[in-house]
C-alpha cells in the first residue's frame, strides 16, 4: 500500500512539475476549426486528414472539428468549443482567425491555442505552419522549362504575405529556367471558390498563359487545363495541398502536398506530455511536411517526364542540366534544409527594380513572414 501511495504521490508531483501533462489514460480533447469544407480537397481536406492521422497514434486523443467556418465567425466558435466541447486545446487553420485566436487566448488562459500560419504567440497561443515556398519554387522550375507562351497564370485566393511568398516562390523557380517567361496572377478573394477558380482559369488561358498554378481549395484550375489538354490545347497545371493529379493526368505535371499529420502528433504529444512551448513551427521539405508531387506515388508525372529530361538549362551549381534533374537536385538539398539552398537567396530584386535581397544574403523567416513585393518576373501590383 506504501508503494502504491509513493507512485502516486510521484505521478502528481511530475504533473504538477511539468504544468500540463496529462496522468495515466485521462484524454486529452483537441477542436479544430476549418475554413472550408473538409470535402473542398485542398487546404482543410488536408488539414482534417492530419486531425484523423493523429487520431490514429494517440490512443488518448479525442478530437471535434467544424468545417467552413467565416473567419468573422471563429470568436463565436473558439467559445463553443472551450465552454461546450470541454477541448483542452484549439487549432485554429486560417490566417484570418489570428485576432480571434489571440483574444480566446486571454479569455481562456486555462487552455491552449495554436493558430495556423499566423505570427502572433501568447503564453498559451502558438503558431504552426507547413509551409510550401520550396516546392512552389521547385514546381516553378517546372513550369518555365515547359511553357511554350512564357506566359504562365496563377489563380490566387487573397493577397496575404503566405501567398505573395508562394506566388513569388515560384516565379523564382520559373525564372532559373527561363528567364524570359512571366507569371500573371488573378486574385478571385475565395479560398474555395470554384466557379471563381475556373473563370480566372478560363481568363487566364484566354490570355495566353498554357501553364497554371494555384492557391485555392478545389480541383477546379486542375479540371480547367484538362479539359483544354483533351481538346487539343497542352495546358500544363500544378496542384496544390492535395493529390490532384487524377483530376487531370494529361495536364498535372507536379505539385505540393502537405502532411500535417505528423505535425499535429509532435505538438499533440508535446502537450499531453507537459513539455509543449508556445513555439512557432515552421516545418518545410526537411521535416517531411512539405512534399514534391501531384501524387503520392510520383514527384513528377511520369507522362511529363520525358519533356523534361529534354530541356536543357544553364546553372551556376550544376553547370548546364536536363531540367528533370535540376528538379531531383534541388529537391534533394531541400530536404537537408535551407541552409543548403533556399529560393530566396540574392541577389533578388522587386518588380519595380528595387533590391530587396543582396548578393549571398537569404531572406530571414520574418522576412518570408511579411513579404509584400512581387520579384521581377511577376507582372502586375498586389492588390492592396
Amino acid at each position: 500500500m506504501r508503494i502504491a501511495k509513493g507512485l502516486i504521490i510521484i505521478g502528481l508531483c511530475l504533473i504538477v512539475a511539468s504544468g500540463m501533462a496529462f496522468a495515466g489514460d485521462k484524454k486529452l480533447k483537441a477542436g479544430f476549426i476549418y475554413v472550408g469544407p473538409v470535402g473542398d480537397y485542398g487546404w482543410s481536406h488536408a488539414h482534417d486528414m492530419g486531425r484523423k492521422f493523429a487520431e490514429s497514434k494517440l490512443p488518448w486523443l479525442e478530437t471535434v472539428y467544424i468545417e467552413s467556418v467565416a473567419e468573422s465567425d471563429s470568436a463565436r466558435i473558439i467559445d463553443r468549443f472551450v465552454q461546450g466541447e470541454k477541448v483542452d486545446v484549439v487549432f485554429t487553420t486560417s490566417f484570418g482567425y489570428m485576432a480571434d485566436t489571440l483574444k480566446a487566448g486571454k479569455k481562456y488562459p486555462d487552455k491552449k491555442f495554436m493558430h495556423c500560419s499566423g505570427f502572433k504567440q501568447l503564453p498559451n497561443v502558438g503558431t504552426y505552419f507547413a509551409d510550401l515556398y520550396q516546392t512552389y519554387y521547385l514546381n516553378g522550375l517546372m513550369a518555365g522549362a515547359m511553357t511554350k507562351t512564357n506566359k504562365i497564370g496563377y489563380v490566387a485566393a487573397f493577397p496575404i504575405p503566405e501567398l505573395i511568398r508562394h506566388i513569388d516562390a515560384f516565379a523564382l523557380g520559373i525564372k532559373a529556367t527561363n528567364p524570359k517567361a512571366k507569371v500573371h496572377v488573378k486574385w478571385i478573394y475565395a479560398w474555395y471558390g470554384p466557379d471563381k477558380a475556373r473563370e480566372a482559369s478560363e481568363a487566364l488561358i484566354a490570355e495566353g498563359c498554357d501553364s497554371l498554378a494555384f492557391t485555392e481549395d478545389t480541383p477546379a484550375v486542375i479540371e480547367v487545363g484538362q479539359e483544354h489538354t483533351e481538346k487539343g490545347r497542352q495546358i500544363y497545371t500544378f496542384s496544390h495541398y492535395s493529390p490532384m493529379q487524377p483530376y487531370g493526368k494529361d495536364s498535372v505535371v507536379s505539385g505540393q502536398l502537405v502532411d500535417w499529420g505528423v505535425m499535429y502528433v509532435k505538438i499533440l504529444q508535446d502537450i499531453y506530455n507537459g513539455t509543449w512551448k508556445n513555439n512557432d513551427e515552421w516545418w518545410l521539405i526537411a521535416e517531411k511536411a512539405a512534399i514534391l508531387g501531384g501524387s503520392f506515388e510520383n514527384i513528377i508525372n511520369p507522362k511529363f517526364e520525358g519533356e523534361l529530361k529534354m530541356k536543357m538549362v544553364d546553372t551556376p551549381d550544376f553547370g548546364k542540366i536536363s531540367a528533370y534533374d535540376l528538379v531531383v537536385k534541388r529537391y534533394e538539398q531541400m530536404k537537408k534544409g535551407p541552409d543548403v539552398f533556399d529560393p530566396f537567396s540574392g541577389p533578388i530584386k522587386d518588380n519595380t527594380g528595387k533590391l530587396k535581397i543582396k548578393e549571398g544574403q537569404r531572406a530571414s523567416k520574418g522576412d518570408l513572414l511579411s513579404i509584400r513585393y512581387y520579384v521581377d518576373n511577376v507582372a502586375g501590383s498586389i492588390p492592396k
